[in-house]
């Protein structure tokens, strides 16, 4: 189990890397921006993101 967490981390950080390596620019706005959302609506956010994540995993199993 240790093993694919490891695995699933490294994935993430390849997948987060894609944006700031092809779109410096447009990743610099879109992290300003992001720091002009209130705090509800970026917890919000991470809770989608996190059951999207959740229900995908299930559904792949």
């Amino acid at each position: 189990m240790w093993d694919d967490l490891a695995r699933a981390f490294c994935l993430m950080l390849v997948i987060e890397g894609i944006i700031p390596f092809l779109y410096p620019q447009r990743w610099r706005q879109l992290v300003a921006s992001l720091a002009l959302v209130d705090d509800r609506r970026l917890r919000i956010m991470g809770l989608v993101s996190m059951l999207i994540g959740a229900g995908l995993l299930l559904a792949l199993r």
